[in-house]
């Protein structure tokens, strides 16, 4: 268009003026005309086109998604109550001194805020940080809690595998002095009753403990200046060959080849008590002080797990290391597995859908005295699990309902919107989930379908003849049945039937 043509033109000329260093009353007068032809062309309202999307690693939630999103949460939330936990909230954003430090090699994934005010700021990488800081700001030394809220991670998302940036989790921890491992074992019970109750499929708990992992190092041969990146390698080993995780170690962090092989003899087994039993009587672990202390618990958590019924879905795997720094003892990760077809023996895992361990220390760190509170805790994987279960209802075309409508209050005949009102605000206040259709006059049958579609079990119709008589009409949308119901009575009537 030619007038944008002249804009551009303009412009071009208040470039060069700048450029050649013009009187600035010359290149002011030249900027106020360009602005001038801008506004004669409307200026850029309505021009601008929005890009739709959300933002990278993450996503909105359809009122199905959350139908089943809630689903989940409750199931958990059930749980953790059934456990005897308080919930608490803290902030979606910490101080940044508050979360730096703690993540060892993730610390590059937290989210940095602008300076506000003077604070320096970042989103929660995760919710046992703020616990810890919550604990020691308020001199608290014992509490078991849980906490369901969104966290932030700067991380490459997989967004087909439940890997977001913005993301829930839902975390139970118990903190305070107590007997050993009995605390431990109740946080691998949760795991193994939510992942039950969810019915994910088959699914295996990995555990070990951060002394054996250290021992283990030093009797291998690690300085003690590498075993804190040497673990972050140990922990891909469900996602890479040992091999590649043997180059890693010697080829990027300078491992010697010999130290390696010794680990490598280690970190391929995994059991059960006759496991714990045979490395209490290795040489080498044995006469390590932190290995054998591990071991100790190792085998008195096993024996906790066998009381509770579900040693058969726990397995000891000296390859589990998990990377967060903060861990001090037991760590476990829980994942699904998945049968690739009927000639392979060994299930492969599908991912980790919860994991968590001991943290004795990460609360000292924030006391001005250093007093320790020990902590353990389990944080489920909850946007795995819906991923999992969204693709298993889309598969099985299950009738999801997005609301908990019980009763549709409807009429046969025109010019009975009062009634309906007078009606729906009755059960209302009785408690009944109820609604109508928005229009004075709508058809009965569009009223009927409305139900169908939205899986609303029961019709509330009124009509004149109903009104004379002091009745509803009362349909069951599956059935087609009707029964007539005395005004007074309909609340009860309604409840009655929504309750089986």
């Amino acid at each position: 268009m030619a007038e944008e043509a002249a804009v551009r033109a303009q412009a071009e000329a208040v470039r060069r003026l700048k450029q050649d260093k013009t009187d600035p009353d010359e290149i002011a007068k030249e900027v106020a005309k360009l602005l001038e032809m801008k506004a004669q062309l409307g200026g850029d309202e309505g021009k601008h086109k929005f890009v739709l999307k959300t933002p990278k690693g993450t996503r909105d939630y359809s009122p199905k998604q959350m139908a089943i999103r809630e689903r989940v949460f409750n199931a958990i939330i059930t749980c953790f109550k059934r456990h005897g936990a308080e919930v608490i909230d803290t902030p979606v954003f910490e101080l940044k001194e508050t979360l730096t430090g703690k993540y060892g090699e993730d610390s590059k994934l937290i989210y940095d805020l602008k300076d506000q005010g003077g604070e320096l700021l970042s989103l929660r990488y995760d919710l046992t940080v703020p616990f810890a800081r919550y604990l020691a700001m308020n001199k608290i030394t014992n509490i078991k809690r849980y906490h369901i809220a969104k966290v932030y991670r700067r991380d490459n998302p997989a967004m087909t595998r439940g890997r977001y940036r913005e993301f829930y989790q839902c975390d139970f921890d118990i903190a305070g002095q107590f007997d050993p491992m009995i605390p431990d074992a109740e946080c691998l019970k949760i795991v193994h009753e939510i992942l039950s109750d969810l019915q994910l499929g088959d699914f295996l708990v990995k555990v070990n403990d951060r002394r054996i992992l250290d021992g283990m190092f030093a009797v291998c041969g690690v300085p003690d200046s590498k075993f804190r990146t040497i673990c972050s390698s140990v922990d891909k080993l469900d996602k890479m060959p040992w091999e590649e995780v043997k180059n890693e170690m010697v080829g990027e962090k300078g491992l010697s080849p010999e130290a390696a092989d010794r680990i490598g003899e280690y970190v391929q087994l995994h059991g059960g008590l006759e496991l714990i039993e045979r490395l209490l009587q290795d040489p080498k672990l044995s006469q390590n002080k932190l290995a054998k202390e591990g071991l100790g618990d190792m085998k008195l958590l096993f024996e906790y797990l066998t009381l509770f019924g579900i040693t058969g879905k726990i397995s000891f795997d000296l390859s589990l290391a998990r990377g967060l720094d903060y861990y001090t003892g037991v760590i476990f990760e829980a994942v699904l597995l998945q049968q690739e077809n009927d000639h392979v023996e060994e299930p492969v895992s599908v991912g980790s859908v919860a994991g968590g361990g001991r943290y004795d220390g990460l609360v000292g760190m924030f006391d001005p005295k250093g007093r320790k509170v020990p902590c353990v805790g389990v944080s489920i994987g909850i946007e795995r699990i819906f991923s999992i279960l969204e693709q298993r209802v889309e598969a099985s075309e299950e009738k999801i309902r997005t609301t908990e409508t019980q009763v549709l209050v409807a009429s046969a005949q025109k010019k009975l919107l009062e009634e309906r009102l007078k009606l729906i605000a009755e059960l209302w206040d009785a408690g009944i989930k109820a609604e109508i259709l928005y229009k004075k006059n709508p058809k009965l049958l569009n009223q009927l379908q409305y139900c169908e579609d939205t899986g609303i079990p029961l019709v509330a119709i009124v009509g004149e003849q109903e009104l004379k008589d002091g009745v509803v009409k009362l349909r069951v949308v599956a059935t087609r049945e009707e029964v007539n119901v005395r005004r007074e009575s309909l609340v009860e009537e309604i409840r009655m039937r929504t309750s089986r």
